[in-house]
């Protein structure tokens, strides 16, 4: 096997979790000798709008770090309309399925990321017509997670995503999962499915103190003193990030505390309304950042929030910002149970656990954080530690290109 195509909806310069993942895996097979190849959507994500330079083109191709990138044509609107988002889905479906067919040459291997589950129709048209050995790579367990989170109602397209979600598993060579809770909820629901852990990790190399650029800290304005918690993600209804703004309350009188939000999405503008109405004086929500601004983020503030709505369905789920900040040796207060707290926690030894949607253990932990310096130092080193030594991705990748060859 020598050439592999990676079919998704999301990639830089696209900023986000699986943009970062994926052209990290594309560049590491891309060294382990494959020739990859990727099919894409015109960049627009997270602010939901074309960038400059794709507007109003069906088909581009291009080159970053050797690998030639297709672009197709994706409908983008700014909307919480369910209608909308699914036009906005299947749009992309169709497109890349022409490009796939016409445009694209065969590939050896196809890895398609999901969600959006529907990519799968893509990919199994290709994966036909071009002959090629499809992977399936499960990054949240949709139609479940929007079943439980409230988010689709609807029975009868409830039913219809589970069976296509069925149909495409069946029909992967290997279906991988980017937690042991994906891989072990799908190997019970279906026991003849070859899967794989791909999980999600660090560039080692390039997430270090070396790539910071500026004093970011002192460009905006905060002190030395200052300590300074992080969220950096999507604004959305799964982190449940009122809880942030809660503690950020009950501490607003402790004046060398600050926290910062980053990210755009769906409750961007209600938790900015919320901030003025609580009149929160020590929170700032800034708008998403180009993915180099990062580590200059990361590397001046001391901590990072990671949370979740406290629902069953989330303890099995490993949020990716919790790599990238330990990476930094920035300790982490974490608000997810299960898998995430078993290895980050009790294992790795690299932050605090909160309750999730708990603000007030979530304000007790950032006050130990704070106050001892012990733990603080014993926490920031131990994160960087056991993310070097369980995620790198250049280790990862070479597992992931081991179980490629196999099939």
């Amino acid at each position: 096997m020598h050439s592999v195509l990676i079919l998704t909806q999301y990639y830089p310069p696209e900023t986000g979790a699986p943009q970062n993942r994926l052209s990290s895996l594309a560049k590491h097979l891309k060294t382990l000798g494959m020739e990859v190849a990727v099919l894409t959507a015109m960049p627009n994500y997270p602010a939901m709008q074309i960038r400059q330079g794709y507007e109003g083109k069906w088909y581009v191709k291009e080159e970053t770090d050797r690998i030639t990138i297709h672009r197709s044509w994706i409908f983008v609107r700014k909307t919480n309309s369910i209608v909308l988002r699914l036009l906005n889905y299947f749009s992309f479906v169709f497109s890349a399925m022409f490009v796939g067919l016409f445009r694209v040459k065969r590939y050896d291997v196809i890895i398609c990321e999901s969600p959006p589950l529907f990519l799968g129709i893509t990919a199994l048209t290709l994966k036909l017509f071009k002959r090629s050995v499809l992977v399936f790579n499960v990054s949240d367990l949709w139609p479940e997670s929007a079943e439980k989170l409230g988010l689709v109602h609807n029975k009868l397209f409830l039913k219809a995503a589970y069976w296509l979600e069925a149909w495409i598993y069946k029909r992967a060579a290997l279906v991988s999962g980017q937690t042991q809770g994906i891989v072990q909820s799908i190997n019970t629901r279906y026991p003849n499915v070859k899967t794989h852990w791909l999980p999600n990790g660090v560039d080692a190399e390039k997430l270090n103190a070396n790539s910071v650029t500026y004093d970011w800290r002192t460009a905006n304005g905060y002190d030395k003193a200052d300590f300074i918690v992080l969220y950096a993600g999507i604004l959305g209804h799964a982190q449940a990030l009122e809880v942030i703004l809660k503690a950020a309350t009950l501490l607003k009188d402790e004046h060398s505390l600050q926290f910062v939000l980053v990210g755009d999405g769906p409750q961007k503008e209600y938790l900015q309304q919320l901030k003025e109405t609580i009149q929160l004086n020590n929170l700032i929500i800034l708008p998403n950042q180009p993915q180099h601004e990062m580590p200059n983020i990361i590397h001046a503030v001391d901590a990072a929030i990671i949370p979740l709505k406290n629902i069953p369905l989330f303890k099995g789920a490993i949020p990716s910002k919790i790599f990238e900040n330990l990476a930094f040796g920035k300790p982490i207060l974490l608000g997810v149970d299960g898998e995430a707290k078993t290895l980050f926690v009790d294992e790795g030894k690299c932050g605090l656990f909160f309750t999730p949607e708990n603000e007030h253990e979530l304000a007790a932990g950032i006050i130990k954080l704070k106050t001892d310096s012990t733990l603080y130092t014993e926490l920031s080193s131990n994160g960087k530690k056991f993310v070097n030594m369980h995620f790198d991705r250049k280790k990862i990748a070479s597992t992931f290109y081991q179980q490629l060859q196999q099939l």
